[in-house]
């Protein structure tokens, strides 16, 4: 949980180019949309920024699915995204926007922090990287250098990236296969990877049996996949389902 603003807090901004930034520099009429699977953490995150009288809380969703039609709909300038959020979670949303004519900025929010899960913080776009652990300053701070126009990684992610503490090896890495899929594929993959049929998949969407079936054939080939086993290693190595 976020916990009290006044205490201790050790992460510093850091400023690292990122894709296409052009984030706003002052503070008037923020609009903030926050997504996260868990009420009460949602609720906590709205009560520490409301205390900002310019900074309006514009809408709230539970999963990754839902953070995206509200973000193409309420138009946020900042996005408050849960890293793990059912169906797609923060960095799948987090591309998608990136594909928007006016992207908003991203700010992830994560329970745990990984040399893999930072690097695809990064390779995302998102502006920021925040630890649930942290306090509610941090996550006021974080969101003040966004819109400054810097990016914002807590402590421990500081150090890596200031140490080096990871290679540039994402060319070899099965992880990163991920980037190659659309919002539809991965939620096909997510349903297939859970033990639906292809059938149920179709239904739970609401398209084809053909579509779903042209979908996975896709997927397959893309992520260079043979037979169903292999897809369910992939989404659980991927976070898209869990063990």
């Amino acid at each position: 949980m976020i916990e009290d603003p006044d205490g201790p807090t050790e992460a510093v901004d850091f400023i690292i180019p990122l894709h296409n930034f052009s984030g706003r520099s002052t503070w008037g009429n923020l609009k903030i949309l926050i997504a996260d699977d868990h009420e009460i953490i949602r609720k906590g995150i709205r009560s520490i920024l409301s205390e900002r009288p310019s900074w309006e809380i514009v809408g709230e969703a539970e999963t990754g699915t839902q953070a995206l039609e509200k973000i193409k709909s309420l138009k946020p300038d900042i996005a408050i995204l849960d890293f793990n959020m059912p169906v797609l979670n923060g960095l799948d949303v987090t591309r998608e926007i990136s594909k928007q004519e006016h992207p908003c900025k991203v700010l992830v929010l994560t329970m745990h922090e990984s040399e893999q899960m930072i690097r695809e913080v990064i390779a995302s776009g998102a502006r920021g990287f925040v630890l649930k652990s942290d306090s509610a300053r941090e996550l006021v701070k974080a969101i003040e250098a966004i819109v400054n126009k810097r990016s914002y990684f807590t402590s421990n992610v500081n150090q890596m990236i200031l140490g080096g503490g990871f290679p540039d090896d994402r060319k070899n890495d099965i992880q990163v296969r991920r980037l190659k899929l659309t919002a539809r594929q991965i939620e096909i993959t997510r349903l297939l990877a859970e033990g639906k049929s292809t059938k149920d998949a179709a239904k739970a969407l609401g398209i084809s049996v053909k579509t779903v079936e042209t979908h996975r054939a896709n997927i397959m080939r893309r992520l260079e996949l043979h037979g169903t086993t292999a897809l369910v290693r992939y989404a659980v190595r991927n976070g898209i389902v869990q063990a």
